[in-house]
């Protein structure tokens, strides 16, 4: 083989596992522990959720952002490896149609981890919302192989790793 058939033939690895780190100050918790059948009941796929000490949620993965609601109660993100990432901030927000809310990206951006995504009015969502609890879920479960939470019940501060993902 030449220099050049070394360089330019060589396949890309195909990644194993993915950290999720926090996208938010505040208490990791088990998606389990969410009081929205929805989510607790894994419907959506699997992850965790952070109940927040403060309104500014951060890319908890690197990749593209593929949808921004328009409430700007959520977003969801994509990796290069294709895990889909979906953030939803609080319960029953998205009745509060983006009041409090400020998006930082749009669909289409690259996002690093810890990239601001979204600011809130932590108060008004205490105020208006069901909960702050806010959780983070790998939507399409059929490349991943297992969830595993490794900061359960834990303070965390932006980008910790509180998740593996182990993909297929």
């Amino acid at each position: 083989m030449g220099l050049f058939s070394n360089l330019f033939g060589k396949k890309e690895e195909k990644v194993s596992e993915l950290s999720i780190v926090a996208f938010s100050k505040g208490k990791a918790v088990n998606l389990t522990e969410v009081p929205d059948p929805v989510f607790a009941q894994k419907m959506m796929g699997d992850g965790f959720a952070i109940i927040p000490s403060e309104g500014k949620v951060v890319s908890p993965v690197a990749g593209e952002v593929i949808q921004v609601f328009p409430t700007k109660h959520a977003v969801g993100l994509k990796t290069a490896s294709g895990v889909e990432v979906l953030i939803h901030i609080g319960l029953e927000t998205v009745h509060m149609q983006g009041e409090g809310f400020e998006a930082h990206v749009q669909a289409g951006d690259m996002v690093s981890v810890g990239d601001v995504l979204v600011t809130f009015d932590l108060a008004l969502v205490e105020e208006k919302a069901k909960s702050t609890i806010t959780p983070c879920i790998v939507t399409n479960m059929d490349v991943v192989e297992s969830v595993e939470l490794t900061k359960e019940n834990n303070d965390v501060d932006f980008n910790e790793e509180v998740v593996k993902v182990k993909l297929k």
